[in-house]
């Protein structure tokens, strides 16, 4: 069994413990301990179904580390009586192995998802755990994705499972939360160092059979869409290529036209959400033979939508772009005028149009500004190189 494998079964055994009745920390400890065993005994005698031997070490594993607590416990309360310190009876607990949840049967994974999404948990630290719990994905990585230093992400996780620990796992959070985390991980795996890109694709596909949701179908579609340029959106060297510059003929036009047929059958339910409206952007997108040829009013109106929906400094950077290429790349640069000046590709954005105004100096200048505020090294590179071309192009 292989990483990628690891990191699938990895959460199934999680949420598997966890819908037994575990507390979700020592759940995550006693599946790490079978990893640990998994690594010792494996290489001279692999089990048949990996998935049912983790489950089984790691159950076991969990219950000697709450009989191993159960036995601290009692013995700070043989010390505590000795001393004639009373225990107040509402503050005792049974320690024991705890009831299982009733459940409905499924994909662990997805229901590690749901439980992530606890109502008792901010959807930043539902997010954040899920992430870490379900993704896989190491805490400097969460920090990444939210801009955040490491050891505050760390704190986040961290009180994230004190809550849970005090709370019946038997309520699931809510969709749009699970939404959310899913396109998060999506996106991680997109442009991140791990790749999860197919792994949430998987999720919202199974989540999508099991919900009747527009919305859902809205993400599937918006996943489909974005997941069928991915060939074409780096290079052999894996420099970073971008729309406008992008090979269509490397599109997955299949997979361009199950995510259309995926979208027609969510807007036909007359209920209209943000992905849906992400989702009618890509098809645009990659509907058109090429940058020239796509249907930029439309994609501005999609964009209006999607503000009125969801107003956030991102889409409006977006739309600012759709206008350049729509009315002219000076009403664009007028459209970026109201967004932070700190806003990440906002500098970015404007060196485009005033590369679309055929202003190759001040987009050069934009271009290299944009390389030093760039998070990425990929992204880093093709601005700088952009900055570079436009300076050797003037006259």
């Amino acid at each position: 069994m292989n990483t990628s494998d690891l990191r699938t079964v990895t959460p199934q055994v999680i949420g598997v413990l966890v819908r037994r009745g575990a507390d979700f920390a020592t759940a995550e400890d006693a599946v790490q301990e079978a990893l640990i065993e998994a690594m010792r005994v494996w290489p001279d005698d692999p089990p048949r179904d990996p998935r049912a031997w983790l489950t089984a070490v790691a159950w076991r594993r969990f219950i000697d580390i709450i009989r191993s607590d159960g036995a601290r416990r009692r013995r700070e309360h043989q010390v505590a009586e000795e001393e004639s310190l009373s225990v107040p009876s509402s503050e005792r607990h049974d320690i024991g192995v705890p009831a299982a949840a009733t459940v409905c049967a499924g994909d662990d994974t997805l229901w590690l998802y749901f439980l992530c999404a606890h109502p008792s948990l901010p959807i930043p630290s539902a997010i954040a755990l899920t992430l870490r719990a379900v993704g896989g994905l190491t805490t400097r990585q969460i920090a990444r994705a939210f801009l955040v230093p490491e050891a505050t992400m760390g704190q986040r996780i961290s009180r994230a499972k004190r809550t849970l620990a005090g709370q019946r796992l038997d309520r699931p959070g809510d969709v749009s939360t699970v939404l959310h985390v899913l396109y998060l991980v999506f996106n991680e795996g997109y442009t991140g160092e791990v790749d999860l890109a197919a792994e949430a694709l998987r999720l919202t596909r199974h989540l999508s059979a099991s919900i009747d949701d527009p919305e859902v179908r809205g993400l599937l579609a918006l996943m489909v869409l974005h997941h069928a340029r991915r060939a074409a959106r780096v290079d052999d060297d894996g420099e970073l290529i971008p729309l406008a510059e992008q090979n269509r003929t490397r599109w997955d036009a299949r997979a361009i036209a199950e995510g259309v047929a995926i979208l027609q059958a969510a807007l036909a339910c007359d209920q209209l959400g943000q992905y849906q409206a992400q989702a009618a952007i890509a098809a645009l997108h990659a509907d058109a033979a090429s940058t020239v040829d796509t249907d930029w009013l439309q994609i501005v109106e999609w964009y209006d939508e999607l503000l009125a929906l969801a107003d956030n400094p991102v889409a409006r950077l977006g739309r600012a772009v759709a206008v350049g290429h729509a009315d002219g790349p000076h009403a664009g640069m007028s459209a970026l005028g109201d967004l932070p000046q700190a806003l990440p590709r906002r500098t970015a954005a404007q060196a485009y149009l005033h590369e679309l105004a055929g202003e190759a100096t001040a987009a050069s200048e934009l271009y290299g500004r944009a390389a030093a505020e760039a998070t990425s090294i990929a992204e880093r590179r093709y601005l700088t190189r952009k900055a570079l071309e436009l300076a050797r192009a003037r006259p």
